[in-house]
């Protein structure tokens, strides 16, 4: 199968939840979290709710979770708390929620940083995406440079397919 055919399989609007994991941001100071939310709604996905949490374990963890939970979500798109300081631990509490783990995401991700935005400092950027239940999951940084590209390059292109490739054999 062509991969054009293979693709035209995928949903074409996709039912998302937006977090964004931050100690500082407020509604009016998130950037990001505007962007990731201009950038679905702008491809024809739908934003079905959105939160901002604190670098704390229980709450990135139970708000995730509260869209794999949540039959009418289909993608939890994530950014922030994914540094190396102490505080980030967005990619260790994914990492712990996935049931399929999508490598290729971050390690892209990293190339692209390196290659079209910040050079050597892409050595510092976390990224993961995965599977867990019907749900696809992507956690980028926070960074609204991290946030385009990940968005244009990596998820806008492949969402429809990977939420299609989840409901195939429902």
């Amino acid at each position: 199968m062509a991969v054009e055919e293979h693709k035209a399989r995928g949903s074409d609007s996709v039912s998302c939840l937006v977090l964004t994991v931050s100690d500082t941001r407020t509604e009016e100071t998130d950037k990001s979290g505007r962007l990731m939310i201009e950038k679905l709604t702008n491809a024809g996905h739908t934003v079905s709710k959105y939160h901002i949490v604190k670098d704390e374990q229980s709450e990135i963890r139970d708000y995730t979770k509260s869209g794999v939970d949540d039959p009418d979500i289909d993608a939890v798109l994530i950014n922030g708390g994914t540094g190396v300081a102490k505080r980030d631990i967005t990619i260790e509490v994914i990492e712990g929620m996935l049931e399929k783990e999508m490598p290729g995401f971050g390690e892209i991700f990293r190339m692209l940083s390196y290659t079209e935005d910040i050079g050597s400092a892409a050595i510092l950027s976390r990224a993961i995406a995965g599977v867990s239940g019907r749900t696809a999951i992507f956690s980028t940084p926070g960074s609204s440079g991290a946030v385009k590209l990940a968005m244009d390059r990596l998820i806008l292109p492949e969402l429809p397919h990977i939420v299609g490739e989840l409901n195939k054999d429902k």
